[in-house]
């Protein structure tokens, strides 16, 4: 699961138009266009199932159509989703920013973060989520996979769990 695809998900699972994505990567620090939404909203070629490559006669217009969302992106549209759900915060001096992207890092760990503050939600409304969707998650595996990196007891949060997350998150806000 690439950010395209996160960003997809996300826009379905919480209901959002292009205009209020454009505001919340606006809130993030990233000025981008309805349009630029639009083609960050195309699911990228590599990420389609294997076996479904895309077709020989696809011209160069059309694969210039997708924009690749980068991390940094990503993390400025959760950081944009936080002030958007919940506000502005003034930031202290001492206070340490939240989990950032590195290039080579995988974005699902920092997803989980950002969606449970910004959704102002508890552990155990992600285990239901996550229950929602068909996985079990203990309390303390959830809290492996929002540890920092670097704890001992940090886990890696796979594919997996981000996109059950994520489709619990559709279920209980469109059902």
């Amino acid at each position: 699961m690439d950010n395209n695809d996160i960003l997809i998900r996300l826009r379905y699972a919480l209901d959002l138009r292009d205009k209020e994505m454009a505001e919340i990567f606006r809130l993030g620090g990233v000025e981008v266009t309805e349009e630029t939404v639009k083609k960050l909203l195309i699911k990228s070629k590599e990420t389609g199932r294997p076996g479904h490559e895309t077709a020989a006669h696809e011209t160069a217009g059309e694969k210039e159509e997708n924009i690749k969302c980068k991390n940094s992106m990503l993390e400025s549209f959760l950081n944009g989703l936080i002030v958007f759900k919940r506000g502005p915060q003034d930031a202290k001096p001492e206070q340490a920013e939240g989990p950032t992207l590195r290039n080579n890092e995988n974005p699902n760990n920092v997803l989980l973060k950002k969606l449970k503050i910004a959704l102002s939600l508890t552990s155990e409304d992600m285990m239901e989520i996550l229950k929602e969707a068909g996985v079990t998650v203990t309390k303390g595996e959830l809290s492996a996979l929002l540890r920092k990196e670097g704890h001992k007891n940090y886990k890696e949060c796979g594919d997996k769990y981000a996109r059950n997350f994520l489709r619990g998150l559709t279920q209980r806000n469109r059902a």
